[in-house]
Order: structure tokens, then C-alpha cells, then sequence
């Protein structure tokens, strides 16, 4: 009996209403607007994700780096300034009467340049000029010789045994300004009250 019937599958062959999800040769699946969206833009995407990913990495490693110490602030102006006496001056002679000259010499041994602005001392009967004139900095390791000038200005208040006396430096660095009482020992001592006894009993310029 002759006749033409369906075609059966050959060997190896299968329908393609059987291909199994996974199969090689089964056709991919639609995919959503946003799977499509991401494959047409798949390079961009990544390359974003990656530089977003180094800027952190990187921004981690500078604020954890090794942070470096803070400098050294300069020394205060009076850990670093001695005042020495070096005697008995020739008062100048355009001095008002009852006055008599001392000189000191002042030192800078570091740190930036000190600046003095003032000096004073204690008694309110005495009064002081200074040369160089106030105020002058200084040059650090370089002794500055400063000749000091001081007028009785009431022998009824002076003292007759100056013990101790002192003179208030105001000095001023970059670090900060410092008043600093210098002690400058017996012999300024001696000569403070000899002169002052005898500017008040000759009356005049000693």
C-alpha cells in the first residue's frame, strides 16, 4: 500500500515545541526593559561602578594615611634671653640731674628673633631710659649691650639699700609676649644704692 504520511523525525532530531528551558538551542528569553537597557549600555555602566569604586578606595587610603607630627612651636622669648650686668656707665651729658648709667647686656640664644619693648624696674622714685631706644629686636647669638639710664625722681622715697633689685624685660616672639623679672645679683645691687645716695646728696648729675 502506497501513500505519503507525516515526516517522522530522524534520528538525533527532536521537534522544537520539546526543546527544554537551558538547551542550547532553545531560543533566549525576552528580556525587560531594564535588562535591555543595561546591555545596551553594559561598558558605561561598569566603567561609572569602577571609577565610584576607586574614588572610594582612594579617598579610605588618604584620610588613613600616616598623618605627619605636628611642628615644633617655638620657644617661649624668656626661656631664651639672659640678661647679664656688666656695670657702672658714663652718663650721658645731656642727662637730667640726679641720674646715673648702667649697662646690661641681653642675649637671644634661639629660636626666632625677640623683640624688646619695654623695661622697668620697681621703685616708683626712679625713672629709666634706655639706649638703643625701645623698641629693638635682637639678633639671635649676637650679645646686644643696652646702656640704661636712671633719674631719681623723689630722694625722699628712694631706697637706701636696694637688695634684690631687678628689671621687668617685656620681650615678644612668634610664640608669645612675656614680661620676665631679671635678678642681676649683689653688684647691681651695691652699685644701685651707691648711686642713688649719691645722686640725692650731690644733687646733680653723678
Amino acid at each position: 500500500m502506497s501513500g505519503v504520511g507525516p515526516v517522522e523525525p530522524g534520528e538525533g532530531t527532536r521537534a522544537w515545541d520539546t526543546l527544554e528551558p537551558g538547551d542550547p538551542l532553545a531560543p533566549e528569553p525576552p528580556r525587560g526593559r531594564l535588562a535591555q537597557l543595561y546591555a545596551r549600555h553594559r561598558r558605561a555602566v561598569l566603567a561609572s561602578v569602577s571609577a565610584a569604586a576607586l574614588l572610594a578606595g582612594g579617598g579610605y587610603l588618604y584620610t588613613s594615611r600616616p598623618q605627619d607630627p605636628p611642628p615644633t612651636p617655638p620657644p617661649y622669648p624668656s626661656n631664651v634671653v639672659d640678661v647679664a650686668y656688666l656695670g657702672r656707665q658714663p652718663t650721658p651729658q645731656d642727662a637730667a640731674p640726679k641720674s646715673f648709667s648702667i649697662a646690661v647686656e641681653l642675649t637671644t640664644h634661639s629660636g626666632p628673633t625677640v623683640t624688646v619693648t619695654r623695661i622697668t624696674q620697681p621703685y616708683a622714685s626712679l625713672s629709666l631710659t634706655s639706649d638703643p631706644r625701645l623698641p629693638f629686636r635682637t639678633r639671635t647669638g649676637f650679645p646686644h649691650k643696652i646702656l640704661i639710664t636712671l633719674h631719681v625722681t623723689d630722694c625722699s622715697h628712694v631706697p637706701t639699700n636696694a637688695r634684690l633689685p631687678f628689671l621687668d624685660v617685656t620681650l615678644r616672639n612668634t610664640r608669645a609676649i612675656q614680661v620676665h623679672s631679671f635678678i642681676l645679683g649683689d653688684r647691681y645691687a651695691r652699685d644701685l644704692s651707691k648711686a642713688i645716695q649719691d645722686a640725692c646728696d650731690n644733687g646733680s648729675t653723678s
